[in-house]
């Protein structure tokens, strides 16, 4: 009997321990939202990445690890044949300090993008949280 209790408790631990599924906060614009995450909930979501990871910045000043495309956060609204085709795909958007970013967001939720993520304060947050940039 103590094995099958032990057994249980052990599941029970480690059910517990298994992470949160990412939430982030929701901002709302004039057309719709999107969703802002941390640096944490970013390398989260990249453990089991089910995104487009795309860096605005310009200049290039270096990518997180994982990213899909690049495309200038002026010429997002140019360049949607890059993005899915499907407007409820998760675009996840970074740029150096999450000002270009933002406008990106802004601009996809404005074309009737649905699933649109920005990281919050860019890569100086990511970088601030321990995690690396490739140059």
């Amino acid at each position: 009997m103590s094995k099958l209790l032990l057994t249980l408790l052990l599941v029970l631990v480690l059910a517990a321990c298994q992470s949160q599924p990412v939430t982030g906060e929701t901002m709302t614009t004039a057309e719709g939202t999107y969703t802002r995450i941390s640096p944490a909930e970013l390398n989260t979501m990249l453990k089991a990445k089910d995104f487009v990871l795309v860096n605005v910045h310009i200049p290039f000043a270096g990518d997180i690890a994982g990213t899909d495309l690049s495309i200038p956060y002026n010429e997002v609204d140019q360049n949607l044949s890059q993005l899915p085709a499907d407007k409820d795909a998760r675009i996840v958007l970074y740029c150096r300090s999450g000002r270009m970013s933002q406008i990106a967001a802004e601009t996809l939720v404005s074309l009737g993008y649905t699933n649109i993520w920005d990281l919050q304060g860019g890569m100086v947050a990511w970088e601030k949280a321990g995690y690396e940039i490739e140059e």
